[in-house]
């Protein structure tokens, strides 16, 4: 499906951290509101959707039950196609794929795919633990949630120490990609935090679970993205610079190594990657910019890693020698990533990397535009299993015409 489809429109809204005072929007306002942007962005109406395909990242606080068809009544759409998306990070890059198939197979020629949520803003059994499946019910909470794990952080906290033993990772190490990050963001007006911030300071962060500290982690937001894909055909007469899918991979619930004692530091990009280079015919030396869903600076090293750009076990040297600012030698997470641009829900991060890919490709980005950007990687990493890794991953190249 190389080049069958491209994204000729993007949209996202402003990201907030719901501060006293300030005017508190919701799921479905954050939805209209991302569709209209990426719909101004196509020079599209939502008219253009009639018939057509919509697709639907959930909003994982249990709040909200936003119900594809119910999004599709309140945008006024009449949809011959619906996706709906359920993995976590890995969500925008998986509805990504589906559309992208049922456009090559005719079904219907573009989709207007749309997540938004607001963790911020949500009814809460403890503060930061949503009501939702994942935290009331099932493995997580037979086997971790009474022992202290409460939430992403204790989870990968657990897989990061086991990373830093068996691969020589320092503390310093894990600075440079936080800091660069920042860095990054102080050049994007939309990113949530935007003052830089030095090793020194990362180091001094509060610990949270050790060893993962207060700078390690993603801020939460409220927000909401959309992109439109339509067939290569329709692009060309919509767009004067469409991005175009050049390869995808995807893999869910990986195991490496023994089902019974797995490698919990192995993604499952291991698997997604060389899927989506071998599709686009290219290796990791072509890549212009390197987006990686981030939300902990160790989870973009291990990445940086299994896409291979350097090899398994040498992410910290890669990290040293490497510069990684959006003028750098590997432009990494060039808007300051979720790290430092903010996180609207695990499912809905999974856009940013999307929308910021099109947008350096379309020569959007302005201060932290990245020269003659031609093939962007960007990446969905979704979920945190029981005793692995994440449980979604999926991998996207990204380029121009040619």
């Amino acid at each position: 499906m190389k080049d069958k489809v491209a994204i000729v429109g993007y949209g996202r809204t402003p990201f907030s951290r719901a501060k006293p005072g300030e005017y508190i929007y919701g799921v479905d306002e954050y939805v209209a509101w991302a569709a209209e942007l990426a719909l101004e962005s196509a020079g599209m109406s939502k008219n253009d959707f009639d018939g057509q395909g919509l697709a639907v990242a959930h909003a994982e606080a249990g709040h909200t039950v936003n119900w594809a068809p119910a999004v599709a009544e309140n945008l006024g759409l009449s949809p011959k196609a619906i996706l709906r998306g359920d993995q976590g990070g890995g969500t925008a890059g998986s509805l990504l794929f589906r559309a992208a198939a049922l456009i090559a197979e005719g079904v219907v020629d573009r989709f207007l795919v749309v997540g938004a949520d607001t963790p911020l803003t949500i009814p809460s059994i403890a503060p930061g633990l949503p009501l939702s499946p994942e935290r009331t019910r099932g493995v997580y909470w037979d086997f971790q949630g009474p022992f202290g794990v409460m939430g992403a952080t204790a989870q990968f906290g657990l897989v990061q120490r086991r990373y830093m033993m068996e691969n020589n990772v320092t503390p310093e190490d894990l600075a440079k990609i936080g800091v660069t990050t920042r860095f990054n963001a102080s050049l994007n007006p939309q990113a949530v935090f935007q003052k830089p911030y030095t090793e020194e300071e990362y180091l001094n962060s509060r610990m949270l679970s050790d060893p993962m500290r207060l700078l390690d982690c993603v801020p939460m937001v409220n927000g909401g993205l959309a992109y439109i894909v339509t067939s290569a055909e329709t692009a060309k007469t919509v767009c004067n610079r469409p991005v175009y899918l050049k390869g995808f991979g995807e893999m869910n619930n990986y195991y490496h190594g023994s089902k019974v004692f797995p490698d919990i530091t192995a993604t499952s990009f291991r698997v997604s990657a060389p899927a989506a280079f071998n599709m686009a015919g290219i290796t990791p030396q072509d890549v212009d910019v390197f987006l990686p869903y981030d939300d902990f600076p160790v989870v973009v090293m291990m990445q940086l890693e299994d896409f291979g750009f350097c090899p398994r076990g040498e992410g910290a040297r890669f990290v040293r020698e490497t510069d990684m600012t959006a003028k750098g030698d590997l432009p990494v997470s060039t808007d300051g990533g979720q790290l430092s641009g903010g996180q609207p829900g695990g499912a809905i991060g999974g856009f940013v990397p999307i929308v910021e890919a099109v947008a350096q490709l379309r020569g959007d980005a302005g201060a932290r535009q990245v020269a003659d950007a031609e093939i962007a990687v960007a990446t969905g990493f979704g979920g945190i299993t029981y005793a692995r890794n994440a449980r979604t991953s999926t991998a996207m190249v990204f380029g121009l015409e040619g």
